[in-house]
């Protein structure tokens, strides 16, 4: 699992469908997040013990609130029809923060890596941001030490704007993250989820 997939140079990558994730995923999407918490620890603020732990139920609420939105949880599906790649939006609900939108959650699996998924997954956020009439930003962290994501994220048009040091805690090990914003202009995206 790896927290991004940027294609090999003169390879062409392989195809995956993205779509949007709902309640019938639930199954998948969590045995997917579960593999990515564990490989690929600290990528994320949840750790896999902690997510083990929560019934099925969390995993449900969180795929119906994407699944009503405002925002999105989106995967990457292989040709075979397997899950190998997840991102989501969040929308901030408060009146003043209504313009802002956060990327989380994105995961590619290792076998999926290198053939373009996560610049996939990532546009595809982008696109559906843009969809928003709100929304002007997008935010994400990106732990301190992930060059691949953070080469992924200044490719898709973000920019560095902090560094949180001792974000997480991973087994005692503290990782920084760099927070990343990428502002919306007015007009259509390209394929790069470019206005």
């Amino acid at each position: 699992m790896s927290a991004s997939a940027e294609p090999v140079a003169g390879s062409a990558p392989a195809p995956v469908a993205i779509r949007r994730l709902g309640r019938a995923d639930a199954e998948p999407y969590r045995a997917f997040r579960l593999t990515a918490l564990r490989e690929t620890p600290s990528a994320f603020t949840s750790g896999y013990a902690e997510e083990c732990a929560r019934p099925m139920a969390a995993t449900l609420r969180r795929l119906a609130e994407a699944e009503d939105g405002p925002g999105a949880l989106l995967g990457a599906f292989d040709a075979d029809g397997t899950l190998v790649g997840t991102a989501g939006l969040t929308v901030a609900r408060r009146s003043q923060e209504r313009h802002k939108g956060t990327l989380y959650g994105m995961a590619v699996a290792r076998g999926a890596a290198g053939r373009g998924t996560g610049r996939a997954l990532v546009r595809e956020v982008l696109r559906t941001a843009a969809a928003d009439p709100w929304l002007q930003q997008v935010l994400l962290t990106v732990s301190e030490g992930n060059e691949a994501a953070l080469r992924l994220y200044t490719a898709c048009g973000f920019e560095v704007w902090g560094r949180e040091p001792r974000a997480v805690l991973v087994d005692g090990r503290a990782v920084a993250k760099l927070h990343m914003v990428r502002l919306l202009d007015t007009g259509p995206t390209d394929e790069r989820g470019r206005r």
